[in-house]
């Protein structure tokens, strides 16, 4: 297991991200920077290929370690091949799916299992073993007049968890995305179980 946040833990099957599984955050890329950055944390190393509008400040705003972060954002026809190179030596590999076909998509899958990395997906990817989804509130920080005047402070998100074997049963938990110093904090109380993840 690679370590996550604590706000995350309780969402995920083992309380953190199992080595050799696909990981799939739609719609949130500041949802994926609270997956990565206890990993980075204690060590873990991340690349990100074919995704090039990807921000490095907001992923260290986010708490990941971007000394432990390699780029690829326009990897072009060789997309696939890049994936599995860095599968073969990075612990976490994120990309986005949409130059990706099902079949090389379960293949480059099937290879994190051997590898033992964890291979995030921003969007729908074929068999992944976890989904997550956000429902964003609205900011905090603007003044209440209307005006738009103000800075955005914090946001409130639902979380919503399913996949396959342990996770199979869907959770949901209430975080602050970010959360008052930028990272993602808990605002309710432990993940619970949902009957359909939104």
């Amino acid at each position: 297991m690679l370590p996550v946040t604590p706000a995350l833990a309780d969402l995920l099957p083992g309380a953190g991200l199992r080595r050799g599984s696909t990981v799939v955050v739609h719609g949130s890329t500041s949802l994926l920077f609270g997956l990565l950055a206890e990993a980075t944390v204690a060590g873990a190393w991340v690349a990100v290929a074919g995704v090039p509008a990807l921000g490095v400040a907001a992923a260290a705003e986010h708490g990941v370690v971007t000394s432990r972060m390699a780029l690829v954002p326009r990897p072009g026809a060789d997309h696939p091949s890049v994936l599995a190179a860095l599968l073969d030596g990075v612990d976490l590999v994120v990309t986005e799916a949409r130059s990706i076909k099902a079949d090389v998509a379960r293949r480059l899958s099937a290879r994190a299992r051997h590898r033992g990395s964890v291979l995030f997906s921003l969007g729908a990817w074929p068999g992944a073993d976890l989904e997550l989804h956000c429902t964003p509130g609205a900011w905090t920080g603007l003044s209440g007049d209307g005006d738009g005047a103000g800075h955005l402070r914090t946001r409130p998100v639902e979380v919503h968890v399913r996949g396959r074997g342990a996770a199979a049963r869907p959770r949901s938990a209430s975080v602050l995305l970010p959360g008052p110093h930028g990272r993602v904090t808990r605002t309710g109380k432990a993940a619970r179980r949902t009957e359909a993840a939104g």
